[in-house]
């Protein structure tokens, strides 16, 4: 029985109808933007496995780091205790975060992160004795799959079975291109309120909802709106964070910056599992008091693992070298060229780039995260050597940085073929659970 056989018998996947998927691909290596699997295949990870390796995989500096800090502290309990890795990773966060950001709370991934932010927030004003309730999100953001992320993401078939569990939350429309106007006088109509707690985004790029892009200017607007109705802004840079956007964070687009700042991801260059929130002194010091009350009362078991925060040191050594920021500008460069050459394509309806991002809409009648499309391209994508997970009719790139021109080059020409087979030239087989990977 191979690995992915015995995967079947015990494993339960995210995301996945275990009983339709195909066997999952067995992979035993990594290196630098490839995957290795256990027959052999090679290949490009184009999605930088969920969006969270930065470096590539199996980097040795990282490793070394994590091999040294293992040998040293491999865990302590974060209440009442603290270590090296976690306070010098928060003075250098601190240091590149959004500017009057001041505090960082450790959690152990991006939906935590998030639940943290909530809570900061809510409590603030409790904390004051203005108590307020309602939250500000976009209609078709993600924010992660705990309740209180869930809460503020859309109303989707993800979120159904919870709707009647979800706080309330008030959404109005994403503003892109021609929409900017129409999501202005919304947001300006909720501010009015006098029970607005806070105003959670993903900046400039919303991930899951297929990488659908608006510009700096309209945040810009929406975050100068919230200043002059003392609303909170959150700003959910677990995706965007590191980079992925061509500045360290989204944020730095903007001249209004947030409040609070969620990060995880590429935090650790995709070593390991950690989550960070960090806010400014005015959210800090509500929160101090001689009422005990008035504490946060949060924490993880694994918060701030010091593993974890060295393989987050590592990374951000990694990050500002001059060669991670000139790849940056590489393939930011490429996948705008990229953009440009196929946008008018027959059965491309759209294409949206903002730094080491791409996402390449395809026009085949339909728009549904659940299309039969996603399956065929995804397996076309497979047997050509490139690991791209699609949303729906929508492919996307946000690979490593260590990712080369060629490795580039055949990601985009396996894009290319993947015309043909939502034009019917090409009819490539649905995946068939029984047949592939074996």
């Amino acid at each position: 029985m191979n690995l992915a056989q015995r995967d079947q018998n015990v494993i339960w996947h995210p995301y996945t109808q275990m009983k339709t998927a195909a066997l999952p691909v067995p992979i035993v290596r990594g290196e630098g933007a490839v995957l290795y699997a256990e027959d052999g295949t090679s290949y490009i990870d184009a999605v930088a496995s969920w969006w969270v390796n930065l470096h590539g995989h199996a980097h040795p500096y990282i490793a070394k780091k994590v091999a040294e800090q293992l040998q040293t502290l491999e865990h302590v309990i974060f209440a009442g205790f603290t270590h090296a890795p976690a306070v010098e990773l928060a003075e250098r966060l601190l240091q590149i975060l959004p500017k009057g950001q001041s505090r960082l709370f450790y959690t152990d991934n991006g939906s935590t992160a998030v639940e943290v932010a909530l809570k900061m927030a809510i409590q603030y004003w409790n904390n004051l004795g203005t108590p307020k309730k309602k939250i500000i999100a976009f209609r078709d953001s993600y924010h992660g799959d705990t309740f209180g992320a869930m809460a503020v993401s859309a109303r989707s078939a993800f979120t159904a079975p919870f709707w009647p569990y979800l706080f309330e939350v008030e959404f109005v429309d994403v503003p892109v291109a021609g929409k900017e106007e129409q999501t202005i006088r919304q947001f300006e109509t909720l501010a009015t309120g006098d029970d607005v707690a806070a105003f959670i985004y993903e900046p400039l790029v919303l991930g899951t909802a297929g990488m659908v892009m608006y510009t700096p200017e309209v945040l810009d607007k929406l975050l100068y709106i919230c200043e002059e109705h003392n609303i909170l802004t959150i700003a959910d840079e677990v995706m965007t964070g590191f980079g992925r956007t061509g500045h360290t964070f989204a944020s730095a687009y903007m001249r209004h910056q947030p409040d609070v700042v969620c990060m995880s991801k590429g935090l650790t260059g995709g070593t390991m599992a950690l989550g960070a929130t960090s806010c400014n002194e005015k959210i800090y010091e509500a929160f101090l008091h001689d009422d005990k009350s008035k504490t946060l009362f949060h924490g993880h078991s694994y918060t701030a693992n010091p593993v974890a925060c060295a393989a987050g040191l590592a990374s951000l050594d990694l990050l500002v070298q001059d060669e991670t920021q000139q790849s940056i500008r590489r393939i930011s460069q490429r996948h705008a060229a990229f953009a440009g050459r196929i946008q008018h394509l027959p059965y491309i309806q759209e294409v949206r780039q903002r730094g080491t991002i791409l996402a390449v809409e395809f026009n085949d009648g339909t728009s549904s995260y659940f299309s039969d499309l996603r399956d065929t391209l995804y397996s076309f994508a497979l047997d050509h050597g490139v690991i791209l997970r699609p949303l729906g009719n929508i492919i996307y790139i946000i690979p490593p940085y260590c990712i080369t021109n060629e490795q580039l080059e055949q990601v985009y020409q396996t894009i290319l073929g993947m015309q043909e087979v939502v034009s019917g030239t090409n009819p490539y087989p649905r995946p068939d659970k029984t047949v592939l990977h074996d």
